[in-house]
């Protein structure tokens, strides 16, 4: 059978497919996952928050590098990271970042070897960076020295083996779509501006008046008591003074300004033939020359794709033939995007010749990408806690407006979305719980309301 060509462009997994997992318990209730996710020792691995699978690391030199150098390192890195958690809440701080504090930390731990061993330290060190990459994926940040060290542990990590919607990701959304009556979602109706703190009335109905009006970009308007706002925190970064009117007040402006947004891109790439083993799910990225105690290039056009961490292969190739999809986060995945298809998958064929070792490589028959920072509505992938930020600012974007509570017009801008959720950021189930927290509060409201 011919393969369906699914390609996920946004959300990819389930993190922590796990009874705690509101996206997992959804998409069980509406069977949309594979036998394996279900079963319960899958629920039950504390996977950290990456799905473990069986790899292949590439070195820039074209060789395949040395499997248990690559994974002592990269357990240093781990340990080092799962440290980190120890300075929540911590009055004196080692450093302000993330990243600063793991450099400090592998120049402490991997010291200068004796002679003879200088090799193994290159390529500890080269371990290292890639692991640095893949954070800032992980992340959604440029670099790990813009992630705040105090907060950083306060992110939560589900238990269970990350898994992907055999029928994509959307088949979620649809099914909970499918119970509401038609025409009550309607798509592809961008909204200008919200105005708030109004007396708007219908045309020819003086009775009744709200306090919100909801201008879209097509000039329709609507009336509303309450509006829940989910947009990302990339477009209120950049539209927030125009988006609302009056402007958000300045506590909450404040909470968005600091609060972290950055990008992380897939790169799809489809094979006549693999030139992996059938075995092989993820395809790992090293440049041997690099280190994380050594600053980056700056010159993106030159170096953009030393950002990216490797490949993973799509599953099942029966479904989706000989796929695989790339990861690049920050300023480097910014830059792709302005790139054309071409430019990128020439790059890429001449990346995957150096790793390889073989020139005589087949280029991709086909590339895809995304383009979150591009694209206007988003300007980016996800949030992550900002050095100059903290958690508190996530709660401060959370809570509703007006602030007064005693307002006789309460909860007329509500907000969720994952940027709003303490321990979820950046993820869809932090999204979907968000959702339910405002959806919730608007009952209690109604609740209290009716009772009166």
């Amino acid at each position: 059978p011919a393969a369906s060509g699914l390609a996920e462009m946004g959300a990819h997994w389930i993190h922590g497919p796990s009874p705690g997992n509101p996206v997992f318990c959804l998409a069980t209730d509406y069977g949309l996952l594979g036998p394996e996710a279900a079963r319960v020792e899958n629920q039950q691995v504390e996977a950290g928050g990456h799905p473990p699978l069986p790899s292949v690391t590439y070195g820039s030199s074209g060789k395949v590098l040395d499997p248990r150098a690559v994974s002592e390192a990269r357990n240093l890195f781990d340990t080092l990271l799962a440290s980190t958690r120890a300075f929540q809440g911590a009055r004196e701080l080692p450093a302000p970042s993330v990243g600063q504090y793991l450099q400090a930390e592998i120049a402490r731990r991997v010291p200068t070897l004796g002679r003879g061993q200088e090799e193994a330290r290159r390529l500890w060190l080269a371990v290292l960076a890639a692991r640095f990459k893949l954070e800032c994926c992980i992340s959604g940040t440029h670099s790990m020295d813009l992630v705040a060290l105090e907060p950083f542990g306060e992110y939560v990590s589900l238990p269970g083996l990350d898994c992907t919607f055999p029928g994509g990701y959307s088949s979620l959304p649809h099914h909970m779509l499918s119970a509401l009556p038609e025409g009550t979602v309607l798509l592809n109706k961008a909204v200008r501006t919200i105005h708030w703190k109004g007396t708007f009335r219908e045309e020819g109905d003086d009775d009744r008046d709200f306090p919100v009006r909801v201008e879209c970009e097509d000039g329709d308007t609507f009336l509303a008591d309450h509006v829940i706002i989910t947009v990302p925190l990339g477009f209120l970064k950049e539209r927030h003074q125009d988006f609302f009117q009056p402007p958000l007040p300045e506590q909450k402006a404040e909470a968005i300004r600091r609060l972290g947004f950055g990008t992380n891109n897939k790169i799809f790439l489809e094979f006549e033939e693999p030139f992996w083993e059938p075995q092989q799910q993820l395809l790992e990225v090293v440049w041997e020359d690099e280190s994380p105690l050594e600053e980056p290039s700056a010159d993106l056009e030159a170096n953009w794709f030393k950002k990216l961490i490797g490949f993973v292969v799509l599953q099942p190739p029966e479904q989706h033939g000989h796929v695989l999809c790339g990861f690049i986060a920050g300023k480097e995945s910014e830059y792709m995007e302005t790139l054309s298809n071409a430019e990128v998958l020439s790059t890429m064929t001449r990346l995957l010749r150096t790793l390889t070792g073989n020139p005589d490589l087949a280029a991709p028959r086909s590339v895809l990408r995304s383009h979150w920072h591009s694209a206007p509505y988003t300007r980016g992938s996800y949030s992550y806690v900002a050095v100059g930020s903290s958690g508190d600012d996530i709660d401060v974007l959370a809570q509703p407006l007006p602030e007064d509570p005693e307002d006789p017009r309460p909860l007329q801008l509500l907000f969720a979305g994952e940027a709003t959720h303490r321990t979820f950021y950046s993820t869809t189930h932090g999204a979907l719980l968000s959702g339910w927290r405002e959806a919730e509060r608007l009952n209690q409201l109604f609740q209290g309301l009716s009772s009166a």
